[in-house]
């Protein structure tokens, strides 16, 4: 790292720890935090591995004593909303650890630095470096305050449902028996294989297909037509 590039990176990491309202006491758990493999030996694999049960253990809580009313498989896709790759991207986006984080010249030239998985990785290993540095209340802290926005937005419990759970709901609340779901092809190589299925539900006449890398991801492909197809005959029949 050039000169240069260090004075930049050093003004990256004092706007970080702003928007992070945090102080580290011992500043190499940060860079430790936002060292990715690619780039040494010393990374933040153990820091991200810490920082992701923290993380779904703080907002597994706010859950709980925010949804007092809510079922345990509900709070649990709720949860999975909030702590997933992408969520945890956003928020990554939101502190520009892009600008920070210490790559491998592979992964530099690749874009790791705007690779969803490395970012949400980077904010997980901030958390347990947090915790590492100043224990459990300081990073719930920082966790809550960096999820206030999600934590306070009103959630669609339905639409957090898989359209193969949602599909099955949709038939059972008008005493429909279940889709059947075949495989009908796979083709390519054994690691790239594309899955394509057909989704019927006899009663009501209707088929249809998806595809995707696997059976499952075919599967809700498909499902996700029949949930469309099944909300249209419903509506002929209420008319």
């Amino acid at each position: 790292m050039t000169l240069s590039n260090a004075m930049v990176r050093s003004k990256a990491i004092e706007t970080l720890l702003k928007k992070l309202e945090y102080s580290f006491v011992d500043i190499s758990l940060l860079e430790e935090a936002l060292t990715h493999r690619s780039y040494s030996s010393r990374n933040n694999e153990r820091l991200e591995f810490l920082g992701d049960g923290i993380l779904n253990f703080v907002i597994a809580h706010e859950l709980f004593k925010s949804y007092p009313d809510v079922q345990e498989g509900d709070l649990s896709r709720l949860r999975a909303n909030l702590v997933n790759k992408d969520s945890l991207a956003e928020i990554a986006g939101h502190l520009k650890l892009g600008d920070v984080i210490l790559l491998g010249s592979g992964e530099l030239k690749s874009g790791g630095f705007r690779r969803p998985s490395i970012l949400a990785d980077a904010v997980e290993s901030i958390f347990g470096a947090v915790y590492c540095d100043s224990g459990f209340e300081p990073c719930r802290e920082l966790i809550i305050r960096l999820y206030a926005s999600r934590l306070s937005s009103s959630m669609d419990l339905q639409s957090l449902k898989d359209p193969k759970t949602q599909l099955q709901e949709l038939l059972q609340s008008r005493h429909f028996s279940l889709p059947d779901y075949q495989v009908t092809n796979i083709k390519g190589q054994a690691h790239a294989q594309v899955f394509h299925v057909k989704c019927s539900i006899e009663k009501m006449n209707i088929a249809v297909t998806g595809e995707g890398k696997s059976r499952r991801k075919a599967e809700q492909i498909a499902a996700s037509k029949a949930i469309l197809k099944v909300k249209d005959s419903f509506g002929n029949i209420s008319k």
